[in-house]
């Protein structure tokens, strides 16, 4: 896939890294030229001297084919201008602008922005925002068969109720939904909404089942220990 980065500070240079050694093509857009010292030396994308919210260098980026965006400059302003530009003119399917201020997060989550705060753990959150396919474990129990894993909510699943398969299914649960960064386990009679994350615990031996529910998502990922996100 085709991934946009705007702002390449350490988490832009990071993000970019990371998602080139993952085999994807990226773009990254900073105002300043100095900033992509900060990519590795044999980094193999494509670096833009620009604006995040100017349309030109955005489309010089490849807007128009792109997959993904992750708006991370040092700008709250930047960052939602650049995301809403992403999603509202490209329609850039996976947007995330991560946000500085918690007070303006939550109003940006309810507009259909996903965000992230400005912690230790930015990028991994980031690439699960673009890499939706990513099944990514954050906890497992002592015999590896019971796993908690976090999926966004398919497209297909916004505005209707869960489906049985996914809340009383054999070997996934879903056990809570996180909707405009609020948590809930109350999902008995709750209908989807673009956005919402949810948190299912798999067993071990739900591959087959788990890609049927969700597409692209054969296999869980066992990338992070659970609570060790620092």
């Amino acid at each position: 896939m085709h991934v946009i980065v705007v702002g390449c500070g350490r988490t832009g240079a990071g993000l970019a890294a990371e998602l080139t050694k993952a085999g994807h093509s990226v773009a990254i857009i900073d105002k300043l030229p100095r900033a992509f010292r900060r990519l590795p030396p044999d980094w193999p994308g494509k670096r833009i001297v620009g604006f995040g919210f100017d349309r030109d260098h955005l489309e010089e980026a490849g807007a128009k084919q792109a997959d993904a965006l992750a708006a991370v400059t040092s700008g709250d302003n930047s960052n939602i201008l650049c995301a809403r530009i992403a999603r509202e003119t490209y329609e850039i399917p996976n947007v995330v602008a991560r946000i500085y201020d918690s007070r303006r997060a939550e109003v940006f989550q309810r507009l259909g922005i996903p965000t992230v705060p400005t912690v230790p753990w930015t990028i991994d959150h980031v690439l699960r925002r673009i890499l939706p396919e990513r099944a990514v474990t954050e906890w497992s129990d002592a015999t590896g068969h019971l796993h908690l894993i976090e999926r966004p909510l398919p497209a297909a699943w916004a505005g209707c109720p869960l489906p049985a398969a996914a809340v009383h299914g054999d070997g996934i649960r879903v056990v809570a939904v996180t909707r405009a960064g609020l948590p809930t386990v109350d999902i008995g009679d709750l209908v989807g909404q673009e956005g919402d994350v949810l948190h299912l615990v798999v067993t071990h031996d739900v591959e087959g089942k788990l890609e049927a529910l969700f597409p692209g998502a054969s296999g869980v990922s066992v990338s992070s220990s659970g609570g060790d996100h620092g």
